[in-house]
């Protein structure tokens, strides 16, 4: 057996070609080989005399296997002379070789410590691997010191309990940071990948090297940090600003623990991003069924749902399928499957808190193994559910034929094993794994139809990826994605990126649950300039017909949605239809607002919206000297702004929009000065009144022509053809609705309201002639106030206004606007088919339609803007930090979706959802954590 060893040891080390990996390896000997066999035999070995640029261990001088931490060449040779640790510090400076030093201390610990074993082989040998300095020490570790040597030396478990609380437990994800160091980009994704889903140090170095095709040298930034992070300084608290060393995303999911366990561990993690708490919240807390929300919360900030999957290798029937929402779809997943359908050979499948013996898996259900193994790690995510979860009744059915009952521990069986799994069996909250068991039936010709330009992301680490809407000049040249830079994320720890400037909502780092402050992405590259907001009671609950309703549940009162925020109820002001009132003979039901009469006679509100009727006007709240008559964009602003008018200083141009907050005038103009030198790098291209298109309004503005709309120019709106929009307001064209995120009605001007009820008659629209539907088959959708269908998916948000108000008053009092939030979700639509439209209805809601560009729409693309605005509506439902992080819409409560689909007549029908397919099994803790 000792010939075995050595001859494997060695053999392994011969076969090596590179001086650099072969040194690296050597450092990383214990892992390879048992220490007893290090220290003797094979370090002894007449073949390492072979070995170019190998040492042997001086006696005494415990340093020699830091030395290749040394960042400089003079270091690492003086390193490698030298005998004692006094004969480099001429050389090797602590400041700039901090982990060649760290290692060093360790090893002289590791040294002191373990000499107390005395003769005891095996305490010694178990003492020495908590000080090995190719990895930092494991519980496992720690726990077998402790049963080995507590009969045999107290002074040494002493010893090793002082260095393991001076030294925590790190987590491969404590080093994800560095990652971002890489040059390469596909060396970023691949580093980010091996690190959630590998937990030994040998497999993520080994991963590493393969995958970004170089050597562990310390000179690389991306290696120098990793050699770095194993021995972490400890600098004074005033030169780490505390901002860095949390995660602010994963902050927002800690208030939505139902357990106070779960909760501060999750507090723990996001605040502290070197603590090991997350071995403990692994076994605790991930896979907890009370704690669903908190762990889907979790997973949108680690991996985001994503639309389309393609280029897999491995899992081939997960390609092709652009209309279908995956958090991991990329070639690490891709490799992940296959090494743990390699792994599950063996016959046991590793669980934080279970082992669970199996069958021969490549002869018991091979193709479904490997749909689960796929799945888990490319993770098909619904809209409904976001996360990867096991329907019950497969898992029972599999495990039942393949696992191995023989070994089964006592008390388990395959319900009850499933039981911790998953104790769901809703098909709609489960990925249907037959679906996977079989290629896709899109062709290559049918899936170019949507693209997903951001996925896989071709941005460097610190540029965010965004779907270009704005079209190119040079059209030989023009991606469909853009690449923006940024300076800031939400914490070191994080990988939600921010804009600068952009203002981003985070929890307060000290204070309960529900206290946020509203930060911005300064020059410093930190959040910085935060502003504390009002505290939200989140125990405060509303009572409604004498029942309790909880902080942050949505409800319907009639046919009203509503929402509990911190006691307060609120709803949305539909008019809702009375049979009562219509037995009394009370005012015909119109459904609109005060169910007014439906005549259009339109007014303009001081919040920039145009209603249909002053009762309208009246009902949302309006006194009559807060509207005047006549649609809001066919007045003109300018002839009563406060523009200087006298030497040329200023120009007035119009800016129409409708505000959702009100502590400040809703101004419909901008005054700015006559341009001088516009910025040539600012690409947003704009179209003048005479099909004229300039690289931007400035641009435009300098040339003294009149702006017909933002964007190219389009043909067919080169002449003025009025339209109305679902607003209600009359524009020249239909370029100019879309450049102000406003779908079209019907042509001509407007002269009809629609109802907001769909019990309403909506006899006023019978004048109005509709345009055909873009798509034939299309299931439509009819916006609230519109006449005519749309084939599109449509969101009705109820929102917040005194977060608003409260957004509006942060931003020096500037007012937050529809437009506001239509361009912020744009940036949530991946893919380029469909585009964000929207409007505040006459009763208040935010109406936001996803809708297809193109205008005779695919079905495959009418789809995938469904699936987009699944998403969102599921955002914002779940109050995912990646939505609510953003201001304004963190002021978002709830949301109501419509989509639109093909009927079986035409030429596509969506795919049901087969009950009782999915199995996916969560067996890997790293893979889900993206610290």
């Amino acid at each position: 057996m000792l010939c075995i060893w050595i001859f494997s040891c060695l053999l392994q080390l011969a076969t090596i070609k590179s001086e650099s990996r072969l040194k690296h390896l050597l450092q990383r000997l214990p892992g390879y080989c048992p220490e007893s066999m290090v220290n003797g035999p094979v370090l002894n070995s007449p073949m390492f005399d072979l070995i170019p640029g190998v040492s042997k261990k001086s006696d005494g001088w415990v340093g020699l296997g830091c030395c290749e931490l040394a960042i400089s060449s003079e270091c690492r040779r003086e390193c490698r002379q030298a005998s004692s640790k006094n004969d480099i510090t001429k050389v090797c400076k602590k400041v700039t070789e901090n982990s060649l030093y760290s290692c060093i201390t360790k090893n002289e610990m590791g040294s002191t410590c373990c000499s107390y074993a005395g003769r005891h082989t095996t305490c010694r040998e178990y003492c020495q691997a908590i000080f090995r300095t190719d990895s930092t020490p494991t519980v496992s570790q720690i726990n077998a010191v402790k049963e080995y040597c507590q009969s045999h030396s107290a002074q040494l478990l002493s010893c090793v309990s002082n260095f393991t609380k001076s030294y925590p437990i790190r987590s491969p994800i404590d080093s994800l940071y560095c990652c971002d160091r890489a040059e390469a980009t596909h060396c970023q994704v691949a580093c980010k990948q091996i690190l959630r889903t590998m937990s030994t140090e040998h497999e993520i170095m080994e991963g590493l090297i393969k995958e970004c095709g170089s050597q562990p040298l310390p000179q690389e930034p991306m290696w120098q940090c990793f050699l770095g992070s194993a021995h972490p300084p400890s600098p004074p608290e005033e030169e780490t600003p505390h901002i860095a060393k949390m995660d602010c995303a994963k902050l927002h999911c800690c208030s939505k623990a139902n357990t106070s366990l779960c909760r501060d561990m999750c507090q723990e993690i996001s605040t502290n991003w070197g603590s090991q708490t997350w071995q403990d919240f692994d076994q605790l807390c991930e896979y907890n069924p009370v704690e669903t929300e908190l762990i889907n919360c979790l997973a949108d900030v680690r991996e985001p749902c994503q639309l389309g999957c393609k280029d897999l290798t491995y899992c081939t029937n997960f390609n092709n399928r652009p209309t279908e929402l995956f958090r991991g779809c990329n070639v690490q997943a891709d490799q992940g499957a296959m090494n743990d359908i390699k792994l599950w050979s063996n016959g046991t499948i590793k669980m934080p808190f279970m082992n669970i013996p199996v069958l021969d898996i490549r002869s018991c259900l091979p193709d479904m193994w490997k749909a689960v193994a796929c799945s888990l790690q490319i993770k098909p995510c619904h809209s409904k559910s976001r996360g990867s979860v096991i329907c019950k009744s497969d898992c029972v059915d599999i495990l039942s034929q393949c696992g191995d009952k023989k070994r089964f521990h006592e008390g388990q069986t395959p319900e009850r094993i499933c039981e911790l799994l998953s104790p769901i069996d809703d098909p709609e909250r489960c990925i249907p794994l037959r679906r996977y068991l079989i290629p896709s039936s899109l062709g290559n010709d049918i899936v170019d139809e949507v693209i997903h330009p951001c996925n896989p992301n071709p941005c460097p680490s610190n540029h965010l990826c965004q779907v270009n809407r704005k079209g190119c000049l040079d059209e030989l040249n023009c991606q469909p994605y853009l690449c923006v830079q940024v300076r800031c994320k939400l914490g070191e720890a994080s990988e939600f990126l921010v804009q600068q400037d952009a203002p981003i909502q985070v929890p307060t780092r000290t204070g309960p649950a529900g206290c946020y402050e509203v930060c911005s992405c300064g020059l410093s590259g930190r959040l910085e300039n935060c502003v504390e907001m009002p505290c939200v009671d989140t125990n405060k609950p509303c009572i409604v017909g004498g029942q309790r309703k909880k902080h942050g549940t949505s409800f319907t009162m009639d046919c009203r949605i509503c929402f509990c925020f911190a006691g307060d109820t609120i709803c949305s002001t539909k008019e809702c239809f009375s049979q009562v009132s219509s037995d009394f003979g009370h005012q015909r039901f119109t459904g609109l607002p005060c169910s007014c009469p439906e005549r259009f006679v339109p007014v303009c509100a001081t919040n920039g919206r145009t209603y249909p009727s002053a009762c309208v006007a009246r009902c949302m709240g309006f006194k009559d000297h807060q509207f005047g008559f006549g649609q809001c964009r066919l007045g003109n602003p300018c002839a009563i702004s406060q523009c200087r008018k006298t030497n040329s200083v200023e120009m007035c141009i119009p800016k129409y929009q409708v505000c959702l907050s009100d502590l400040s005038d809703c101004l419909q103009y901008e005054c700015t000065g006559r341009p001088g030198s516009c910025d040539k790098n600012k690409v947003e291209p704009a179209c003048d009144t005479d099909s004229q298109v300039y690289l931007s309004l400035c641009h435009l503005q300098q040339a003294g022509k009149v702006m017909a709309y933002m964007g190219q120019c389009q043909d067919t709106c080169r002449k003025p053809q009025q339209v109305c929009g679902h607003n209600g307001e009359t524009y020249n064209t239909a370029c100019e609705a879309f450049s102000d995120r406003m779908a079209v009605d019907y042509e001509g001007p407007c002269h009809a309201v629609g109802t907001v009820s769909e019990v309403a008659s909506g006899s006023a629209c019978s004048a109005v002639v509709c345009p055909a539907l873009s798509t034939p088959g299309c299931q439509p959708v009819t916006p609230p106030g519109a006449c005519c269908p749309i084939c599109a998916s449509m969101l009705q948000i109820l929102w917040n206004k005194e977060q608003m108000n409260t957004f509006s008053k942060l931003n020096k009092n500037q007012p937050v606007t529809v437009h506001n939030v239509l361009q912020i979700l744009r940036l949530h639509v991946s893919v380029p088919q469909c585009d964000v439209f929207g409007y505040l209805s006459i009763d208040h809601q935010l109406v936001v339609l996803i809708a297809p560009v193109d205008q005779q729409p695919t079905p495959l693309q009418i789809e995938a803007c469904s699936k987009e605005a699944e998403k969102i509506d599921s955002l914002i439902n779940n109050a995912s930090p990646t939505l609510v992080s953003h201001v304004p819409l963190s002021a978002f409560l709830t949301s109501e979706i419509k989509t639109s689909f093909i009927h079986s007549s035409g030429s596509f029908v969506p795919l049901p959802l087969s009950p009782g397919l999915l199995l996916i099994l969560a067996l890997s803790v790293l893979a889900a954590h993206n610290c």
